[in-house]
């Protein structure tokens, strides 16, 4: 994909690998629509890349139909959906409901939703690009995150279903799956998280750069760290290898606790 001249929604680009990635295709001509709850923060990207902040919620209906029907209207169509604003929830079934509701709105329901806006228009034209920031945790898993784990694998498996039904009609689906990054979400995951992530985290600007190498050759999977893909074989497989190792970390990193509540 040449992004050189062509519209791009970026969601949760006020900050980390959203703001990275708008960063990444302003400067090579897209022409881009800055959205994050965090309205200072959107505008304040927006002004930097010389976009246009449209701030609000990028997960419910409500917000979702209105985000694309408004940078629909400023870039005269949409021809690149970034759908990267996450939560990361902790916790396992402990963890309560409202923090499972938010993990599957913000990271599923929100991807839902903006295909549902966005393909009636693509099919039509028969060609649109959408790109998931999933995060290797929808490969593979994780530790200390059941909601996290479990809705990351759910929006892999969207963004697979898409690719495969829409593929042939000019739809392109890529899912970006990082390890560790240096964002606020890492700085939150307490010390378990940064446990296992911190050691391999790269900048969101390396994602950003594995991103705009992914939109040039189409591949759906966009690995920032390349050996994701070596874990992602080995734990289909041998699954129960690769659950005995995940068990020994999950002993050494929680100290035979369990997940914390």
């Amino acid at each position: 994909m040449d992004v050189t001249g062509i519209g791009a929604v970026v969601t949760g680009a006020g900050n980390g690998i959203g703001a990275a990635i708008a960063r990444r295709l302003a400067a090579a001509g897209a022409r881009v629509v800055v959205n994050d709850l965090d309205a200072n923060a959107a505008s304040a990207v927006a002004a930097e890349i010389g976009g246009v902040a449209v701030p609000g919620d990028a997960a419910s209906e409500a917000g979702v139909t209105a985000l694309i029907a408004e940078a629909a209207a400023h870039l005269n169509g949409i021809d690149l959906y970034v759908a990267n604003a996450g939560v990361g929830v902790g916790g396992g079934p402990e963890a309560p409901e409202s923090d499972w509701d938010l993990a599957w709105q913000v990271n599923v329901m929100a991807h839902v939703r903006a295909a549902r806006e966005l393909l009636p228009a693509w099919l039509e034209r028969g060609r649109g690009t959408f790109v998931t920031t999933v995060s290797a945790a929808g490969l593979l898993t994780m530790l200390g995150s059941a909601p996290y784990s479990v809705t990351k694998h759910a929006a892999l498996a969207f963004g697979e279903w898409m690719s495969a039904t829409y593929g042939d009609r000019g739809v392109t689906v890529q899912c970006v799956c990082p390890l560790g990054v240096h964002t606020n979400l890492l700085e939150g995951s307490g010390r378990e998280g940064k446990a296992i992530l911190a050691g391999d985290a790269i900048t969101p600007e390396e994602v950003a750069d594995a991103v705009m190498e992914g939109l040039a050759d189409g591949r759906f999977l966009i690995l920032p760290h390349p050996q994701v893909a070596g874990f992602y074989a080995a734990r289909a497989a041998d699954p129960d290898r690769w659950l005995t190792g995940m068990r020994r970390l999950q002993a050494k990193v929680f100290d035979n606790e369990g997940t914390h509540e």
